[in-house]
């Protein structure tokens, strides 16, 4: 439960950046106060309704509080950012990174949706219907939207940096190990021939 107890106290981070460093007058420090607190909340609601056994293994203390929770507060870079240097930007950007927060809740959590009704109606049976037509990865291309929405807010590279080393480091090479894993379905060849790996039409 470390991620879930991460994931909840985000909220309460970027509360306390806001106060701290005075800048309850920034638009944006709020904008990104509601996207990310409110996916926090989200996350916290779908791990007890919609549990995944992915993230219900156990762990050791030592690695959720000196692997998971570091690495994790990496995220709260943006946040910082947006403080420390005012960030303000203009009303027609900061509604681009809502579309793309938004856009990204959808495929984040349809697909998480999707999987566990269909691990319960029908186990054993390869997911490959409604957003997985489009990826055989949605759940991450939904939390690349959100994270993206998150970090531009700040306008800055180190912003969405530690994004990029999740994908490259943690994302990508779990969606090749799970292919390995899928690949004993008979039907699995088909599927992958006609999706992407990770961003649909992409990639």
């Amino acid at each position: 439960h470390f991620i879930d107890t991460h994931k909840g106290a985000t909220a309460f981070a970027v509360l306390f950046l806001i106060f701290y460093y005075d800048a309850v007058d920034n638009f944006t420090a709020w904008i990104y106060f509601a996207l990310h607190g409110t996916y926090g909340m989200l996350w916290i609601m779908k791990s007890r309704l919609l549990p995944d056994k992915t993230w219900e293994q156990p762990c050791h203390i030592l690695w959720g509080l000196c692997i998971a929770w570091p690495c994790l507060t990496l995220y709260w870079v943006t946040p910082y950012l947006i403080v420390t240097r005012g960030v303000e930007v203009h009303p027609a950007y900061a509604a681009m990174c809502i579309i793309c927060f938004a856009m990204g809740v959808f495929f984040h959590f349809s697909a998480d949706m999707q999987k566990y009704t269909s691990l319960r109606l029908a186990p054993g049976k390869l997911i490959t219907g409604s957003v997985w037509e489009l990826s055989r990865n949605p759940n991450y291309f939904g939390e690349l939207l959100i994270y993206l929405g998150f970090g531009m807010l700040a306008m800055s590279p180190w912003a969405v940096a530690p994004l990029f080393m999740f994908m490259t480091f943690y994302w990508i090479p779990n969606m090749f190990v799970k292919d390995r894993s899928l690949s004993r379905y008979p039907d699995f060849a088909a599927w992958k021939a006609r999706t992407a790996l990770f961003i649909p039409f992409v990639f």
